[in-house]
């Protein structure tokens, strides 16, 4: 096998190592977005703003690391330069999420919008990635294409 196949492959990741990837960065982005809840809620957030209530961004934290996990995988196996993709890709996905909270800090969509919850939501999307973002990097790790 010559060096520039070796290369080109994508590195292989054991389930192992899958699930125990995924699910510290679940477990990671979950505490930081506790702490960035409580904190805010400490600050004068109302309580009433569901974005801060565990039960809402429990899930959504989990759904949004699968989902980043997902499109991390899909750019790895497709993509023929995926850390540059993926360089591009990340910060547009996250501003991205950012949209709905611009919104809400405008038009007050959720009960007991204040900018200070609007804030602390935006920051809990920011704080998901920069979590997720380096546990994807070793749980599924990117080739040296070129």
């Amino acid at each position: 096998m010559s060096h520039a196949a070796e290369t080109d492959a994508v590195p292989s990741a054991s389930a192992g190592r899958i699930a125990g990837g995924l699910a510290a960065a679940v477990l990671a982005a979950l505490v930081v977005n506790a702490v960035i809840a409580v904190l805010a809620l400490a600050a004068g957030a109302s309580d009433g703003f569901p974005p801060l209530q565990a039960s809402s961004y429990i899930s959504l934290t989990v759904v949004g690391v699968l989902a980043g996990a997902a499109g991390w995988a899909a750019v790895r196996r497709w993509s023929r330069q995926p850390a540059t993709v993926l360089r591009l890709l990340v910060p547009i996905v996250v501003a991205v999420s950012l949209l709905p909270d611009i919104a809400m800090f405008f038009t007050a969509m959720q009960p007991n919008t204040t900018a200070l919850g609007v804030v602390a939501l935006m920051v809990m999307h920011v704080a998901t990635a920069a979590v997720a973002v380096p546990l994807f990097a070793w749980t599924l790790p990117l080739s040296t294409r070129r």
